[in-house]
């Protein structure tokens, strides 16, 4: 069984999610990482910012859900929260697309010249990947080793012991994860996804400018999308 204690993630989540830790696949989870590290693989995001997400955003103050599918796979890109890479990084495709929307569905917004969404973690917004890691250079090699487990556990969670959060589902995967969510308590927000291989179905969603309504009617600050 897994330790919790000596796994690198904010106190909070560890007390909502200690009995994941203790289950049989996170164990398997954590030894099919190990050994595919002891193979000379390697793995993204960086074994420190796995739980990047979780360390932003303590589970009280978790206000908006983004929810992302694999970490990125190239180098120095994923850094544990979903759709965002590290100042310095080229922003990628479908971050672009989520700015272009903001810009249109947010007054004042302006995209920046980078892709770290650190200050919405700030913020409350919890941008959670589906799968926490992957090999390099391989999207998608890690969809089958458990993290799906933990991460729709993690959906369920929060939506039982929290209220009035946004759930942003974008693209059919994400769409699928409603099921976990009780929509008597929290705002599902759907769409397209922001790749580009969705074209421009993305645009026009609102899901920006409809989050923060939200919010305000449930006495919560909004989020400040502009940089």
């Amino acid at each position: 069984m897994s330790d919790s204690k000596t796994i690198q993630i904010e106190e909070s989540w560890r007390t909502a999610l200690h009995v994941e830790f203790e289950k049989p696949y996170f164990s398997a989870l954590e030894d099919f990482l190990k050994a595919e590290k002891a193979a000379g693989k390697t793995i993204y995001p960086p074994s420190p910012l796995i739980f990047n997400a979780f360390n932003a955003v303590p589970f009280d103050q978790v206000k908006v859900v983004i929810l992302g599918q694999d970490p990125y796979h190239n180098p120095g890109e994923a850094h544990g929260l979903s759709f965002s890479v590290p100042l310095g990084v080229k922003i990628p495709p479908s971050l672009k697309k989520i700015y272009k929307e903001l810009e249109t569905d947010i007054v004042g917004f302006k995209s920046p010249e980078h892709g770290c969404l650190e200050h919405w973690a700030n913020q409350g917004v919890f941008m959670l990947n589906a799968f926490l890691t992957v090999e390099a250079s391989k999207p998608q090699s890690h969809q089958k080793i458990g993290w799906e487990i933990f991460t729709d556990a993690v959906i369920k969670t929060i939506s039982d012991r929290s209220a009035g959060v946004v759930f942003m589902l974008w693209g059919n995967f994400a769409k699928k994860k409603a099921v976990l969510i009780d929509a008597t308590k929290h705002l599902i927000l759907e769409a397209a996804h922001p790749s580009p291989l969705a074209g421009n179905a993305f645009l026009g969603s609102q899901h920006f400018s409809k989050a923060n309504n939200y919010l305000n009617n449930n006495h919560k600050a909004p989020v400040s999308w502009c940089f």
